[in-house]
């Protein structure tokens, strides 16, 4: 892991963001939902915490209740996907996100999120932050996140190669998919560098991204 004491620079040709933790700090829906989750289940609370971020629902399920079949598990993330929707409270962006996404404008970028459709537009909504043009979410894999299957559609929506794109991440789940795409990995907030990001940084305040006209963007991290 390289910290950000001293500023690093990174190129790529297209930004891959994920967005609950990395745009968006959506913790405390998260906890309410998941721990009365675990309440329901008998299951620790904090135990299934250390499992749930950056995974789609029925992914956590299947390894939290590795005996339960998979239809059930999908039919309960149904559920939770509606109760995440309707609830934002608390929701608001990370710091630096709405500047970030504003300098990303007519550059290549893409949300890579292992929410669905409506539960990202919720958030982003709520977050009061704009939903990029290019958007992978849980509808369009068949795989969640540890798998790279979001980043390398990312990355093939916007015709630029794995190893030119740089991934914004937060979570344990969210890094490994990112680098076994093949891809940079920038670690955003304090859950992040538990898991060995390329980079890492507290927050969006601290990235500064700029074209430099040859279809490169170069990124100012630190």
């Amino acid at each position: 892991m390289t910290a950000t004491a001293a500023p690093t620079v990174l190129t790529a040709r297209a930004l891959l963001l994920d967005m609950d933790g990395t745009l968006v700090n959506s913790d405390a829906v998260v906890e309410r939902i998941w721990r009365r989750w675990a309440d329901r289940h008998g299951l620790d609370g904090d135990e299934v915490m250390k499992v749930v971020h950056g995974r789609q629902g029925h992914a956590s399920m299947a390894v939290l209740l590795p005996e339960r079949p998979v239809e059930q598990n999908l039919a309960d993330n149904a559920r939770m996907l509606a109760e995440e929707t309707a609830d934002t409270d608390g929701v608001v962006e990370i710091a630096g996100a709405s500047a970030f996404l504003a300098s990303l404008a007519g550059l290549p970028h893409a949300l890579v999120t292992s929410a669905d459709v409506a539960l990202s537009t919720a958030r982003m909504n709520a977050a009061g932050l704009p939903l990029p043009r290019v958007r992978v979410t849980a509808e369009s894999v068949g795989a969640s996140k540890p798998d790279p299957e979001g980043f390398l559609k990312g990355a093939a929506e916007l015709g630029v190669g794995p190893a030119d794109c740089v991934v914004f991440e937060d979570s344990g789940a969210g890094i490994a998919a990112g680098r076994s795409a093949g891809m940079t990995v920038v670690g955003v907030g304090p859950r992040a560098g538990l898991h060995d990001p390329d980079v890492t940084v507290p927050d969006l305040t601290r990235v500064r991204v700029e074209a430099t006209g040859d279809g490169a963007l170069r990124l100012h991290i630190g």
